[in-house]
């Protein structure tokens, strides 16, 4: 039950990056993390998308960091890029339009220029990477944590949500990624958005879901995942399912739940287990894990059934490194 699955878009290309990756592509690591890293100031309702307005070449930059530490998946910076959000800087629609083009630009530059130099290098360990369209959930727009709690309000329903993603996702596919991730998604109602959005606008590249947890069984609205995942399995156009930005400790048991849940290839890209404060906007002191626990986990992860891992905030080039050594070692 909950595995139907046709034949699904576009897989080849993906499917082949994990084959030549040794059965589990490397995603990036956390992106404003390391913009702040950099010296960017980045606490803003566009957080991350600031710097598409102020500083595109240290985005530039951070998708360099992350190749050169062995990503094979680049994410674009357009998580909390939307319309509305640059409309209420007093940018032009025209203005708002080319900066979300230009966050999937942006990578896929960096990820040429960056092949251009390794692909004739002999010995070197690198992929051509794939570039994946961030689009984040409703909740990241709002930038008031309810990506992490689900509660949109009565009067956010499923035309709503299509309404908010549907110029954004648009003009992200115009702009050339190979891949589309629809990211920290809290709630069944806005996986059915995605779902329904990408059947609507005949998405024809591979796209990923990515769901948040609190408590490490549900989404964070309460729902169980099996609900939210019925949904996705139904579709063609999804082609990955999996977890992004909740405690590295919850991985595990969620990718066996997963497993016995879909067919479709799992990812997971945990934060680093710090915890993050949505309203107060800052990370409360916690544990997390090192990227040396991580090396140690990673292999765990694949050997479970993940086919693409990463990681998300509070990661850096040098935890996606630690991860890469450990997943491209040939026995």
């Amino acid at each position: 039950m909950g595995k139907e699955r046709g034949a699904t878009i576009g897989t080849e290309m993906l499917e082949d990056l994990i084959d030549k990756a040794g059965g589990c592509a490397v995603v990036d690591g956390g992106f404003a993390t390391q913009l702040e890293r950099h010296g960017a100031c980045i606490n803003d309702p566009l957080w991350s998308a600031l710097c598409l307005i102020k500083d595109p070449d240290l985005i530039k930059k951070v998708h360099l960091e992350y190749l050169e530490a062995g990503a094979d998946v680049l994410v674009s910076s357009s998580y909390q890029a939307t319309i509305p959000g640059f409309l209420s800087r007093g940018l032009s629609m025209g203005e708002a339009e080319e900066l979300l083009m230009k966050s999937v630009k942006l990578a896929v530059e960096a990820r040429d220029e960056f092949w251009d130099i390794k692909k004739d290098m002999q010995g070197h360990i690198y992929n051509r990477a794939l570039v994946a369209a961030s689009i984040g959930s409703y909740g990241a727009y709002l930038a008031d944590g309810s990506e992490y709690s689900g509660c949109y309000g009565p009067n956010v329903g499923l035309e709503k949500l299509k309404d908010f993603h549907r110029h954004r996702l648009q003009l992200l596919v115009e702009a050339g990624p190979d891949l589309l991730a629809f990211e920290t998604i809290p709630n069944k109602l806005e996986a059915q958005a995605c779902v329904e959005l990408l059947e609507e606008e005949k998405v024809e590249i591979p796209s990923w879901i990515c769901f948040s947890t609190v408590d490490g069984e549900n989404c964070p609205s309460g729902e169980s995942f099996k609900e939210c995942l019925d949904i996705i399995n139904k579709s063609n156009r999804v082609n990955v399912v999996g977890i992004n930005c909740a405690p590295p400790q919850f991985m595990e048991s969620l990718i066996c739940k997963f497993k016995e849940l879909t067919e479709k290839l799992i990812i997971v890209y945990p934060n680093s287990g710090e915890v993050w404060d949505g309203r107060a906007k800052r990370w409360l002191p916690s544990k997390s894990f090192g990227d040396d626990k991580f090396e140690l986990i990673a292999t765990r992860w694949r050997d479970l059934g993940a086919k693409l891992i990463g990681g998300c905030c509070r990661t850096t080039p040098s935890t996606i490194q630690a991860m890469s050594k450990v997943l491209k070692e040939r026995s």
